[in-house]
């Protein structure tokens, strides 16, 4: 039995104006319903010490949709699906109380905070037809297909993004395209000077997209600043604001996209740090670049691509990668600010971030790492 994976495809919508205000609708619907729940939730425990659960809301969505015209004209899967979603906010928050970890309270979610719907099941309420997308009591939407779709789908999720709207079809089974294997393995160091070194030596320059756009940005802010809240033209220089927003987020995930092939093409297995970005980021003075190098976003692309095509993605300890000497594994003490590593003990010399892909690469290869689980990538651009 061949392997599979499960992976999204994504697709430009080209709505007719009258669909367009239809699927607003259903997402402002679903914002309400959103809040709602939330609010719900809250007054119970408030007054009676009562934890309602997703079950018990479900309940109500009934006698809701007598009520309301508005929710009776959305199919029921979607609204089932918000308050799986809040559920799922909620289960998430005491997780990460439960850990010791800091986590914020699920917040109510205005206009610019909620995106998209979902019809939890393909072939009830969502569907293809001769090329389109058909929509419980929305209609027929044309489809910009741009790849061909794999697999079998599961479910089908609506976005609205600064260009428009999107389709996300979720497909199970889709089979893998294993590559020819090479024989090589290789460690990768990400960092800032470069966006990743290899065992080899060999660099993957960082473009450092929002640095060299971020003036253009500022002007755009600027602009949206100038301009009176409520007026057409803020709505208009808001949406040029989103519209570089996404170009940034776009060309960032292009680069991830094409760098993790290019690796997957040439290597078996792939060792990387196990990073915590998340305590990386209360460096204040690398906060901006680390975030702008987006290392999680490209491993959870590797991740996929190295599943798909048949290869290993290897996470190792992070400790002393940087440290300790490849040579000898004496610990060599150095800064940030030191971006040459010299041994005193064997005399190895070379780049600390080459250095450090060595150190990675022999953990790895000695069983020290973890294979994490393949990601399924939402953006569904993986692989045309």
């Amino acid at each position: 039995m061949s392997e599979t994976v499960r992976k999204t495809y994504k697709y430009k919508l080209k709505p007719t104006p009258e669909q367009e205000q239809r699927l607003e609708t259903v997402l402002w619907c679903c914002r309400v319903l959103y809040n709602t729940a939330l609010e719900q939730r809250i007054t119970a425990w408030q007054r009676c010490h009562v934890s309602l659960s997703r079950y018990q809301q479900e309940a109500e969505l009934k006698a809701m949709r007598a009520e309301c015209p508005d929710y009776a004209a959305i199919h029921s899967h979607v609204l089932q699906e918000v308050l799986a979603r809040l559920d799922k906010t909620y289960q998430a928050f005491f997780h990460k109380l439960q850990r010791g970890d800091k986590a914020g309270f699920p917040r109510f979610k205005g206009r610019d905070r909620f995106h998209s719907f979902t019809f939890k099941e393909f072939g009830n309420g969502a569907q293809l037809d001769n090329g389109c997308l058909v929509l419980s009591k929305i209609g027929r939407v044309a489809v910009r297909w741009s790849r061909p779709l794999e697999g079998t789908p599961k479910t089908v999720t609506l976005s609205k993004e600064a260009d428009g709207w999107y389709v996300c079809i979720s497909c199970a089974e889709v089979p893998v395209t294993p590559l020819a294997p090479t024989g090589q393995d290789t460690g990768i160091d990400l960092g800032l000077e470069s966006f990743a070194t290899l065992a080899d030596g060999s660099q993957i320059a960082n473009p450092r997209i929002f640095h060299v756009v971020e003036m253009n940005l500022k002007r755009a802010q600027r602009r949206v600043s100038r301009r009176k809240k409520g007026s057409n033209r803020r709505r208009k220089a808001v949406r040029l604001l989103a519209k570089k927003h996404l170009k940034v987020k776009r060309q960032r995930t292009d680069f991830h996209q094409k760098s993790a092939l290019v690796l997957v093409q040439q290597y078996d297995t792939i060792y990387h740090e196990d990073l915590q970005t998340a305590n990386m980021l209360k460096n204040h003075h690398l906060a901006k670049s680390i975030t702008d190098a987006a290392w999680s976003g490209f491993l959870g692309i590797l991740s996929f691509k190295a599943a798909y095509a048949g290869k290993t993605v290897v996470a190792v300890p992070p400790a002393y990668t940087s440290q300790a000497c490849s040579g000898c594994g004496v610990i060599v003490s150095k800064g940030l600010s030191v971006r040459w590593h010299l041994c005193p003990a064997c005399g190895t010399s070379l780049h600390r971030d080459h250095n450090a892909a060595l150190n990675i690469l022999r953990l790895g290869q000695s069983g020290l790492g973890q294979n994490p689980q393949a990601l399924t990538w939402p953006a569904g651009a993986s692989v045309a």
